[in-house]
């Protein structure tokens, strides 16, 4: 039985949110972050912030966009730190480690999506990946639609461009 979101004094209940939106926010954090380390440290961040805040929340479509703009700053705080720039990322972890359902090892598409700039990678994980509309997605990133409809363009240029040699090479098979 699915508990509910919010209890009985209209806080959020950390642990059904969790249950709920815990997918979401993983693989947010493993596409911006492109480890799993690093991605399980933003998972953990982001909920150990909604239980600090868990009393702001509103809703639960508050919930769900509070919960991707935070995954999304811990992110980018993980990036501005000083010793990951001074780190090189490693290019695949261990082959025998259990691999998430979303990353396929050597889909063309995964690469390259991972392999654009951050606010176009963003923009395209959470239109195609999670659904969103460009309106949510602005709102999310507090950017405007037409921002986001650009980014949105200019990834899929981006991705076209470098998937190329992968389409033109299917289509001769």
């Amino acid at each position: 039985m699915k508990e509910e979101l919010f209890g009985r004094h209209g806080t959020v209940n950390a642990e059904t949110a969790i249950y709920t939106y815990g997918e979401m926010v993983y693989r947010l954090a493993l596409i911006q972050m492109k480890n799993r380390s690093e991605a399980d440290d933003v998972f953990q961040e982001v909920f150990l912030r909604l239980v600090k805040y868990k009393d702001r929340i509103r809703s639960e479509e508050h919930l769900k966009a509070w919960l991707l703009r935070v995954t999304l700053n811990c992110c980018k705080k993980e990036f501005d730190k000083a010793f990951r720039r001074n780190t090189v990322a490693m290019e695949k972890e261990c082959k025998s480690e259990e691999s998430y359902e979303m990353e396929m090892p050597g889909n063309p598409v995964y690469e390259a999506v991972l392999a654009l700039p951050e606010n176009y990678k963003s923009v395209v994980h959470l239109f195609y990946y999670e659904q969103y509309s460009v309106r949510e997605i602005g709102k999310i990133l507090e950017v405007s639609e037409s921002v986001v409809k650009t980014r949105l363009y200019r990834g899929r240029e981006m991705l076209k461009e470098a998937l190329k040699g992968e389409w033109e090479s299917a289509g001769r098979i």
